[in-house]
């Protein structure tokens, strides 16, 4: 089954749950006047729609390429998380409304045993239903999903609380639901914040992370014929749609057609491995002349100096041109980057007076 079935099915699942648990809880917090059910039931009738949305957002997503959206549609999935976000939000403001009108009107309660066994059947419901969103939006690498089984595990800890509430006002005859219900609401706002972040967060554009891109330097560097692997980016296009590029170091003396099959293999089988589209440049290695080994070593030492330089890479001698380049990449942190490519080309023309230095500023892509 593919990505897109998985989502839906499961999906479909959660909708129908959450509709049986909807007309439960409201069923009961009616009949016991309790508003902290009824804002129970009525997030679970909100967790009902996203999973609609999830549906309807996957199906948009996994449309075809074409010429105004080339890279395809897979960018609607973090929108669809950014939209359930926001039902999310508008059902914690709607719980802690209630909840305080509650308060004001001081209503009382009139709970009975079938009310506390369904209570908690919806509490093993939801723990079900919450682990097994999670589980599957973490196997398809769907953050709906994910975001969906968080929400869901979260009701049923809120849940717990109703039903302790509940228990509370049997034996004790004390009305604790209005001040429950506005702890209910802003544990759904916290939620709802969260998982707005992430999906702008994704939209905006996130760091790749470390543990792939070590993996895909690591594979680029098992080819023979490369000597350093750098200048990874990749542009996500949607969970699983990646489109990137990278830098590969060689000889020097390497012609196109020994380069020309190699970059080929690289981006071949980098689809198979990662699915991922990745174009492949060159930097040339020269170091068979002690001039270069010299140069190479002061450069070195020098940026050793500066502590937000992270790496060196591209480096190269024109002997014909008497040139000397190579690319420094900076933390984010720094500030005063143009500044010390300065002090560090005229340390090295103060060294090497018959080159000329170009450096090239990399920004910090990827570890």
């Amino acid at each position: 089954m593919n990505r897109e079935k998985i989502i839906i099915r499961t999906s479909i699942i959660g909708i129908l749950a959450n509709v049986l648990l909807v007309a439960g809880k409201a069923t009961v917090g009616i009949l016991a006047n309790s508003i902290a059910i009824i804002t129970d039931a009525i997030n679970n009738l909100t967790d009902a729609l996203s999973s609609l949305i999830t549906i309807i957002g996957t199906k948009l997503a996994g449309k075809k390429p074409d010429k105004k959206h080339p890279f395809g549609h897979g960018r609607v999935e973090y929108l669809t998380s950014i939209v359930i976000s926001f039902i999310i939000l508008f059902a914690g403001v709607m719980a802690i409304y209630e909840s305080i009108m509650s308060i004001v009107k001081q209503e009382k309660l009139s709970h009975d045993y079938i009310s506390i066994i369904i209570v908690s059947v919806a509490i093993l419901v939801k723990i079900a239903v919450g682990l097994y969103f999670r589980h599957v939006g973490k196997k398809v690498n769907s953050g709906a999903l994910k975001a969906s089984g968080i929400d869901a595990l979260f009701d049923s800890i809120l849940s717990l609380s109703t039903l302790v509430s509940v228990l509370i006002s049997i034996f004790t005859g004390v009305n604790i639901e209005g001040y429950l219900g506005i702890a209910i609401g802003l544990f759904i706002i916290k939620t709802g914040i969260g998982i707005l972040r992430e999906g702008l967060s994704a939209v905006i554009g996130e760091r790749t992370e470390k543990e792939l891109s070590d993996q895909i330097k690591a594979f680029v560097c098992s080819f023979p014929e490369v000597k350093g692997a750098y200048d990874l980016i990749l542009n996500n296009y949607g969970p699983n749609k990646s489109i990137g590029s990278i830098h590969i170091e060689v000889r020097d003396d390497m012609t196109a057609k020994e380069i020309h099959p190699l970059t080929r293999d690289i981006a071949v089988k980098a689809y198979i491995k990662f699915g991922i589209i990745l174009t492949v440049g060159i930097y040339a290695r020269n170091e068979s002349d002690q001039d270069v080994i010299t140069i190479r070593s002061l450069v070195v030492e020098t940026i050793k100096k500066y502590p937000f330089i992270r790496q060196l890479h591209g480096f190269y001698v024109d002997e014909a041109t008497r040139t000397v380049s190579f690319d420094l990449m900076f933390d984010f942190k720094d500030e005063k980057k143009e500044e010390e490519v300065e002090e560090i080309k005229q340390i090295l023309k103060e060294a090497h007076p018959e080159f000329d230095y170009f450096i090239v500023i990399d920004t910090d892509f990827t570890d």
